[in-house]
């Protein structure tokens, strides 16, 4: 079976929960699997010190699972219309990835979930896309030939799922939301199930 890492980090929940819809999404592709993985906290004042398992959810992630996987689908809330600091902290670690060429020619797509409807949905992913194309990796969107990225009144972007989750980060995922987080899944998977056949 080949994996696609679908690899997000979540402060309140809903970037948790659309990494379980991009997986459910992945799994409908026979002979795919989705390995889901977060990342830890990053301290302001030093560096945190965190167990080598989490209390709750996916494991943490490691650069051996970057360098095993046929594709990556990175998730992450929206801060200031930019990735959070946890998953930028990782994927700054990722030099040796890079230099082997481990993510070079796989398929890559993105997640979001910001507060407000203009808290930066689009430009948070536009900024999750630049180090995976220093990576060499085949950027993935969601086109427009996913109706709800036309009738969607909540969150969704060509540029890949996005949740808009209300001021207190409470909202639940619309379905539209949903559906555009389970087609990024599919079609990252099917990407990559081509790529491994030619």
């Amino acid at each position: 079976m080949s994996q696609i890492l679908v690899l997000y980090y979540s402060r309140h929940g809903a970037t948790a929960e659309m990494a379980q819809l991009v997986a459910r999404g992945v799994e409908k592709v026979a002979g795919m699997h989705a390995m889901l993985r977060t990342v830890p906290e990053v301290s302001s004042v030093c560096e945190a010190v965190e167990s080598s398992i989490p209390k709750e959810g996916a494991p943490y992630v490691t650069t051996d699972d970057l360098a095993h996987c046929s594709g990556l689908i990175l998730g992450s809330p929206t801060r200031f219309g930019n990735m959070a600091a946890a998953m930028k902290y990782f994927i700054d670690s990722t030099s040796a990835n890079w230099m082997a060429g481990h993510l070079a020619g796989k398929p890559a797509g993105l997640f979001t979930s910001a507060s407000s409807l203009h808290g930066g949905h689009e430009s948070t992913l536009l900024s999750m896309m630049i180090p995976l194309l220093h990576h060499g990796m085949l950027l993935v969107g969601s086109p427009y030939s996913e109706p709800e990225l036309l009738s969607t009144t909540t969150g969704g972007t060509p540029y890949g799922p996005s949740h808009l989750a209300g001021k207190e980060s409470n909202l639940a995922i619309s379905l539209d939301e949903k559906n555009l987080c389970i087609a990024i899944g599919q079609r990252v998977a099917e990407i990559a199930k081509k790529l491994k056949k030619d």
